[in-house]
């Protein structure tokens, strides 16, 4: 039987310096020659794409609200396969989750879920022998909840190192490290998170200079040395089908969120995904008989979009025909009348009889059940389904006709508006889903692809 080394990288709260620190140990390793598989805890698509691009290998996101125990074993083991070590960087603070009083979806979540030890960051500016006893509280605190070193960050000098050294021998906590302040190198942010890889130059040189910080302050070979083998049962997975339709899948700076289970799944229920550009495309992709826009920042490109005229008209043409087209937050926007930052307007796809005003702060943040209340693209009446919501956009002028498709819960199961479909077979949301909280939806929504080009061809 084959093992690994894994590890999450948590931290005491959002800001600490643990998406910094996770990315330079994702490129040294991967630098040494070793098989990094990242993972990214909760419903997060920025960090993802840095993880890809920083450790070579695609990244995949572990949600303990969103997923089953048994999915998320089943992702972690599928990914892990062939691995040397699998780094998973967890969300927001260690016992951070779905509620202040209760676990679910938390990193120390994952951390049980998966029997997956913990290193612990610390922001530990202006921080001295108080550093042990925040250090002893996250280590007691959840005493299942394996804390198997700690790393001090933002170090602000030798002296400060060595009150720390000091301060960390109070408690029963290994230090791994010491990481002096680098303001220059960490990566920046805008609302949504930090800015994704398609809008940064020189992602090489700032992955290498995480690395080189991270390599010459903490002692690499230890850190996997004293961390346990995971045994890997080898796997079997399902061949996916033959594709028996082929679904364009918006990709470019505008259109980059997506859930890459959501994309597996839907090849092995049968799809050919195929990419395009609502930017720099004049054509949709021929052939197709399903569309799928995923979220981004399609205000960001929204001059670009509007002057993609063709584009934008052959997709309402598209939806006019009654071929399937699934939308998510910032797809959805796409497929609206228009895109306003309050000081411009730029004219989208005309699908949906409403526009979406940019806004100063986000509008809707948090944990989304759906459940189908007619059939339609994604499946029969009362299919249900679990996914996330964050934007800072608001809907203007939209119609109280406007056709709903599902209700909506929120993670406390108060329903919420939310959904809609047009005319046709069009169905955009801000809530982005997870395909494996329930994966009949791709599947659903490939056979709706499929019937359509059946009837076509009748």
């Amino acid at each position: 039987m084959n093992s690994i080394k894994g590890f999450i990288i948590a931290g005491t709260h959002s800001g600490c310096g643990k998406t910094s620190v996770t990315l330079g140990l994702m490129a040294a390793f991967a630098r040494k020659g070793l098989r990094v598989q990242p993972f990214k805890v909760g419903p997060d698509f920025i960090d993802p794409g840095h993880h890809s691009r920083a450790a070579g290998q695609i990244c995949h996101n572990l949600d303990g609200w969103m997923l089953s125990k048994n999915t998320l074993r089943d992702i972690f083991s599928r990914h892990s396969q062939g691995s040397d070590a699998a780094i998973v960087e967890g969300v927001m603070g260690l016992f951070d989750g779905y509620s202040a009083l209760e676990e679910t979806g938390s990193t120390a979540h994952l951390s049980k879920a998966l029997n997956l030890p913990v290193i612990l960051v610390v922001d530990a500016r202006a921080m001295a022998r108080s550093a042990a006893a925040l250090i002893k509280g996250f280590s007691e605190f959840d005493p299942d909840t394996a804390v198997a070193g700690v790393i001090f960050n933002r170090v602000g000098s030798k002296n400060h190192e060595q009150t720390l050294h000091e301060a960390i021998s109070l408690t029963d906590i290994p230090l791994v490290g010491c990481l002096p302040r680098r303001p220059e190198i960490e990566t920046p942010s805008r609302h949504l998170g930090l800015i994704t890889p398609e809008h940064l130059e020189d992602l090489e040189g700032k992955y290498a200079a995480l690395a080189d910080w991270v390599e010459e302050h903490l002692d690499l070979e230890t850190i996997l040395e004293a961390l346990p083998d995971i045994p890997m049962e080898p796997r079997f997975d399902e061949l996916p089908m033959i594709p028996r339709t082929r679904i364009a899948i918006a990709q470019d700076e505008a259109f980059t969120f997506y859930y890459e289970e959501n994309l597996r799944m839907l090849r092995y229920a049968g799809a050919e995904l195929v990419p395009f550009s609502p930017i720099n495309d004049k054509e949709l992709p021929l052939n197709i008989s399903g569309i799928y826009l995923g979220g981004g920042y399609p205000e960001l490109s929204a001059f670009d979009l509007a002057q993609n005229t063709k584009l934008r008209r052959a997709i309402a043409e598209f939806s006019k025909s009654g071929r399937p087209i699934y939308a998510e937050c910032g797809g959805f926007m796409y497929l609206m009348d228009s895109i306003s930052n309050k000081e411009r307007v730029f004219p989208m796809c005309g699908i949906f009889p409403f526009r979406s005003i940019m806004q100063n702060r986000f509008q809707a943040l948090g944990y989304k059940e759906i459940e189908l209340t007619e059939d339609c693209i994604l499946g029969p009446a009362g299919t249900i389904a679990r996914g996330h919501e964050f934007h800072y956009s608001a809907l203007e002028d939209m119609p109280e006709s406007a056709e709903k498709c599902y209700m909506v819960s929120n993670k406390k199961g108060e329903p919420t508006p939310e959904g809609f479909i047009t005319e046709g077979n069009t169905l955009g949301s801000y809530i982005h889903l997870h395909f494996a909280s329930n994966p009949d939806i791709a599947t659903n929504f490939v056979d709706s692809c499929v019937n359509f080009s059946e009837q076509e061809e009748d």
